[in-house]
């Protein structure tokens, strides 16, 4: 049967720091807020939460404060993936002791696996813990794509419940389903095509723009589970200008100015990570702006 706790709108969380730390407070009162406006779950430590430059206990702290937050109310992803089989266990036991209810694990980067090598990695993951876990698919990232064939094996394997599939390739989701089977969980990991990719066979999107517009996102979800295609759209066509704008510049730096700009974490990432231009600073407020006024003049 599909687990239907994970579906709608998942935040992939920004981690706001505080000269060079996390702001702990800053977080829990952001993830507050995030369900106040309806948002369907959470991931904490993923890519728009900075985890490379995470520690393997700011991992845990991460997990736990969000954990907290939410007390059982929606579930809490937390992000575990490593290019490192062995590190990667470490970080779901981790964040099976912080308290959550799943975990997302990333294709291996940089070592460029095979899929044998892609399969024994999540199979070793399953085997040595007892969350759920979603496969996360980012070939943009990763250089690796893991193909529906080995996804599909790894779909026997009881804990292996979905996948977050950033490919863009809208044909994904209908092989992975056709393949896996309509109870694996699928949920996009693209703002732009989280609505089509619904369409396709998903139930959720893992996304970024819900940092800055939560309620929107959740609606746009829960229209489609209620069949009012005319509605998702609708807002899909709201969210789309802002949608392009939070990916000006590589993700989390844009986000992370916008949700400076609504007073909900300082405009502070840390290294490789650097604000954004001047430049796209402009066209990031001009597009939340814009956001705005259409909300207003659709109520």
């Amino acid at each position: 049967m599909l687990n239907t706790s994970f579906y709608g709108s998942i935040t992939a969380l920004i981690t706001p720091f505080k000269n060079g730390e996390i702001d702990e407070k800053a977080f829990q009162d952001f993830v507050q807020w995030q369900l106040n406006e309806g948002t369907n779950g959470f991931v904490p430590c993923g890519t728009t939460g900075e985890a490379p430059t995470l520690s393997d206990e700011e991992y845990a702290l991460l997990t736990r404060l969000c954990r907290e937050v939410v007390n059982g109310k929606v579930p809490v992803i937390a992000g575990c993936g490593s290019n490192s089989t062995q590190h990667a266990v470490h970080l779901t036991a981790q964040a099976q002791n912080a308290g959550a209810d799943a975990a997302l694990h990333v294709v291996p980067y940089y070592n460029k696996p095979s899929q044998e090598g892609l399969y024994q990695h999540f199979k070793t993951i399953h085997d040595n813990s007892d969350l759920p876990i979603f496969i996360y698919n980012i070939p943009g990232r990763s250089i690796v794509n893991m193909t529906a064939d080995t996804m599909a094996r790894l779909a026997e394997l009881q804990r292996i419940v979905g996948v977050k599939d950033a490919t863009g390739n809208l044909q994904t989701p209908l092989k992975t389903r056709q393949k896996c089977g309509p109870d694996f969980i699928q949920l996009s990991g693209n703002d732009d095509t989280a609505l089509a990719f619904l369409a396709q066979g998903g139930v959720g999107c893992i996304s970024v723009v819900s940092n800055i517009a939560p309620s929107l996102c959740a609606k746009m979800q829960a229209a489609w589970r209620n069949g009012d295609i005319a509605t998702a759209q609708k807002i899909n066509d709201q969210l789309m200008p802002l949608i392009e704008v939070l990916f000006v510049e590589t993700s989390p730096s844009p986000v992370k100015y916008a949700a400076s700009l609504i007073g909900k974490c300082r405009n502070e990432l840390r290294l490789p990570m650097v604000p954004v231009s001047k430049a796209n600073e402009k066209q990031i407020k001009d597009a939340m702006v814009q956001s705005i006024l259409d909300m207003v003049e659709a109520a």
